[in-house]
């Protein structure tokens, strides 16, 4: 981590300054005259001749970077930035920036809480806001902290002011998946309630960078606790919209999934005698930012009980698409009734057409929508206080030879299912699953990741992380013929899918749909490609994109950025995709075995442009690589992040020179 920014990266480090204020009425010769990097004309921005108009931003493109190889073993253990950006105004004059990414704090940093004191960042604290102990190792006993971050916003308060901040008061959210193993190396994933935090951050008027002033813990109890946070993303209104993946699930025999249930209420509610009630999670948390670097959280709890993975809302205030992280998931939609208030609406599931491929050369499918339900918020709380799961379905894993029974699969799984008489809308839900595939939906996806929305030319974006079992013709796990997601093949390295938008439809009853946002067409973007695994244990293409999760859209830089979920690279790599050009440009790779995870894509913040990005569980893959790959890499990456109990929140900015931080 740099200590201090030279005179050079001060001048490079406000990287598009000038695009994002042009809708605030400054020109951009002020903003951008001086700055430092690589020129490929005269400055940009400034006037040929006095009194001229100033040029003002017309395009970006990013330069890649190669990915890091075992002849660099010490790039491929940390956080390694090689990329560059190059920014052309209107005049033509261009100028080159290079790209570096700067972290907050390492997982397991104690960090000042913002009253003198410190605070541990990624620290778990039960649902009485008291320190949960890892206390398998004697002698070792530590409060429990992620090694997993993930969705990140950056954002700013009216009227904010935070005691430290000397210049600009922001904020950041940022959420913490979960913990892989405890101190013996026990699996702990799933075993703690996830802790979200408010970062009060000092942004310097003059360069832009952002420092770590105040990191406050939000109090979850309101929300009872918080299940598997993943990604994340800005509402419109300014909150931060959170997630709870895998949902549990009150019908499972499965015995790890079940001591995995018991651990997360013994942990939560600080005792075993509390049982875990399984509906209250799989829903979507928010998150509101207070000017003095505070925040609250409300849970929504009738946006489906999904594997909620990062939703997107569209700029009506009221469209709702969703990812769905799961085997036998499917593409969601609520409509919300009021804008900026996600606490009563309508949810829809999705039913492809024919012709689904994750081939980018085919012209893709159809998508209508079937209506699950409506329902606020505070109604299906209340469901889920009082319904037992035997109050709203039956589930049975033989066949029971009775028509009144309907086979189905979920989570790659065949099973027999029936809503109880009269609990169809109770059922919608709290077993939205195994609702919306009795209701026809396609249930045929699989990890259904990040989702994203340019709105210049309506279309949203999302992640298949993977393309396999229940998308695949005839697979036993989980196959319907009825989803139209029906593909000769496996892809286990992933697509990008692109939706396009429109208004004007109705559901498949004949009902409108009251969203000028509705996806009507999907076909792929962008996909990655299985290879023979190589020397460093590869079996996805390096040279292009592995296992996508998150994403996130720049309308200014006309960019999908890309982060990769990957156990298929060796590195995971966050990738920017000109959906213009249709370059792809690899800017960032994270230490080996991790994931890039906290995307967001900040076009304005006071002038400033800023990539947020984390990476989570750093050297978790690298057992299944080659003998030598991880002989060399496991103790480097055990040596930069605390023995692998740690990772990076931070973000990615201009520098002088290309750096290898955190």
């Amino acid at each position: 981590m740099l200590d201090k920014l030279n005179a050079s990266r001060r001048k490079a480090l406000k990287l598009l300054a000038g695009a994002p204020m042009l809708p605030l009425g400054l020109g951009s010769v002020s903003l951008l005259a001086g700055c430092g990097g690589d020129s490929d004309a005269a400055t940009p921005g400034t006037p040929a001749t006095p009194g001229a108009t100033p040029a003002t931003f017309a395009s970006a493109e990013f330069t890649g970077m190669a990915a890091p190889t075992l002849a660099d073993p010490a790039a491929m253990s940390t956080t390694t930035v090689g990329s560059s950006l190059k920014v052309t105004m209107s005049d033509g004059t261009s100028q080159t920036y290079k790209l570096a990414y700067q972290p907050f704090f390492i997982t397991g940093d104690e960090v000042s809480d913002g009253n003198g004191g410190k605070i541990l960042a990624g620290g778990y604290v039960d649902i009485n806001n008291q320190p949960i102990i890892d206390r398998s190792v004697a002698g070792k006993e530590r409060q429990f902290f992620s090694d997993s971050p993930d969705g990140t916003s950056l954002l700013k308060i009216d009227g904010a002011k935070v005691a430290g901040v000397t210049g600009n008061t922001v904020f950041a959210v940022v959420q913490f998946e979960y913990n892989t193993a405890d101190q013996a190396g026990v699996s702990t994933y799933g075993c703690l309630p996830s802790p979200i935090a408010v970062l009060t951050l000092d942004q310097n008027p003059t360069t832009g960078k952002l420092t770590l002033v105040k990191y406050h813990n939000v109090d979850t109890s309101s929300a009872n606790g918080l299940w598997i946070t993943c990604g994340a993303s800005l509402s419109p209104w300014n909150t931060h919209l959170s997630s709870e993946e895998y949902e549990p699930d009150p019908w499972t025999a499965d015995a790890a999934l079940l001591t995995q249930y018991t651990a997360y209420a013994t942990n939560l509610y600080g005792n075993a005698s509390i049982p875990l009630n399984h509906y209250l999670y799989g829903h979507l948390p928010e998150v509101t930012v207070n000017a003095d670097g505070t925040g609250s959280i409300k849970k929504h709890y009738c946006l489906g009980r999904i594997s909620h993975e990062l939703v997107q809302v569209m700029p009506d205030n009221r469209t709702v698409l969703m990812g769905d992280d799961a085997t036998n998931s499917a593409m969601f939609m609520f409509i919300a009734d009021k804008e900026k208030d996600l606490s009563a609406g309508t949810l829809y599931v999705a039913k492809v057409g024919s012709g689904f491929s994750v081939d980018p050369a085919a012209a893709g499918a159809a998508l209508t929508w079937i209506k699950l339900g409506h329902a606020t918020s505070a109604e299906v709380e209340a469901m889920a206080k009082s319904h037992r799961p035997q109050d709203i379905m039956d589930v049975k894993w033989a066949d029971p030879v009775d028509t009144s029974y309907t086979k189905i699969f979920a989570n790659g799984i065949a099973q027999w299912v029936k809503v109880v008489p009269g609990k169809e809308r109770v059922a919608a839900f709290l077993e939205t699953h195994r609702y919306a595939y009795l209701a026809g939906g396609s249930m045929g996806f699989t990890k259904m990741e990040g989702t994203t929305v340019n709105i210049k030319d309506k279309i949203a974006y999302s992640a298949l992380q993977n393309v396999q079992d229940s998308m695949v013709l005839n697979n036993a796990k989980g196959w319907n013929a009825a989803s139209n997601i029906s593909l000769p093949a496996a892809l286990k390295a992933g697509v990008v899918m692109q939706h396009n938008l429109t208004g004007g439809q109705t559901d498949t009853s004949g009902a409108a749909i009251r969203s000028e946002w509705v996806p009507v067409h999907t076909k792929a973007l962008i996909a990655g490609k299985d290879i023979a695994a190589d020397a460093l244990g590869n079996t996805a293409d390096p040279e292009t994109i592995g296992n996508p999760d998150n994403l996130k859209f720049s309308e200014k830089l006309r960019t999908l950025f890309i982060g990769e979920d990957s156990g298929q690279h060796a590195n995971n790599f966050l990738w920017a995709y000109n959906i213009d050009t249709k370059k792809l440009s690899r800017l960032m790779s994270v230490p080996a075995g991790g994931e890039s995870t906290g995307l967001h894509a900040v076009d304005e913040l006071n002038g400033w442009t800023y990539i947020m990005s984390n990476f989570q569980h750093a050297g978790e893959f690298i057992g299944t690589m080659p003998a030598g790959v991880k002989t060399t890499l496991d103790p480097l990456v055990r040596a930069n992040y605390k023995d692998k109990f740690g990772s990076a929140v931070g973000y990615l900015t201009a520098d002088a020179t290309s750096v290898k931080l955190g």
